[in-house]
């Protein structure tokens, strides 16, 4: 009987801090002070890696289609550029970060009556605890879901960081606001439990410096280099 009380408060023990205090945990990190450098906006998985053409993604996978305006809520964007995907799993770090320098032109959240899980049971397990790649472009959820866009602009380029609620999120709190001028790496966000974050750069003249199922870290991790 002692024996399974034991193991109960020591599975409870471990569950209390993995949801109340290491979920929470804010690492200090420090950012490249390469302007060139577009920094990862969260702790995740790549999950893909797609060209934006005529305001659009279109996957390389399915030839499915996705308007910015649909996934964002907003249609003033350039042409062209580039769409990262990253999936943070519930043992990453969920503070999101500004991947480079600027003002907030843009802060808005899209709200719904009902969340979509992201992915299923098989697909949860190779993301979160093999750490293996799925791509999960094009989903219902990608334009169903709570989300919330943040559109920040320098001299030199526009990107937008859409984070994306997932079934079980609480809420996706803002640590800045439309107007303020941020610096690379500054905490932007904050988003409960597992989810996903869309980064959009509207630059051409770049190198992507990462690929699909690679782990990238909010702040340290440089995304892409502008030539």
């Amino acid at each position: 009987m002692w024996y399974f009380l034991l193991v109960l408060l020591l599975v409870s023990g471990l569950y209390v801090f993995l949801r109340f205090v290491w979920f929470f945990r804010d690492p200090v990190r420090v950012p490249s002070l390469d302007k060139d450098l577009i920094l990862s906006p969260a702790d995740g998985k790549i999950i893909y890696i797609y060209p934006i053409k005529g305001r659009s993604i279109k996957s390389i996978k399915n030839g499915e289609e996705i308007p910015i305006s649909e996934l964002s809520g907003n249609s003033e964007f350039p042409e062209e550029g580039w769409a990262i995907g990253i999936y943070m799993s519930p043992l990453d770090v969920h503070f999101n970060y500004s991947p480079i320098e600027g003002k907030v032109i843009l802060w808005q959240r899209i709200t719904t009556n009902l969340n979509l899980p992201m992915v299923d049971l098989w697909e949860y397990i190779n993301l979160t605890y093999l750490r293996k790649w799925v791509n999960l472009f094009g989903k219902k959820f990608h334009l169903q879901n709570e989300r919330a866009s943040l559109v920040i602009e320098n001299q030199r380029l526009k990107v937008a960081v859409i984070e994306i609620a997932d079934k079980f999120v609480n809420k996706i709190t803002p640590l800045i606001k439309e107007g303020e001028l941020v610096k690379k790496g500054q905490k932007i966000g904050f988003i409960s439990r597992g989810s996903q974050v869309d980064l959009l750069i509207f630059h051409t003249d770049m190198e992507i410096l990462v690929k699909e199922g690679q782990q990238v870290y909010g702040v340290l991790t440089p995304l892409a280099r502008l030539k």
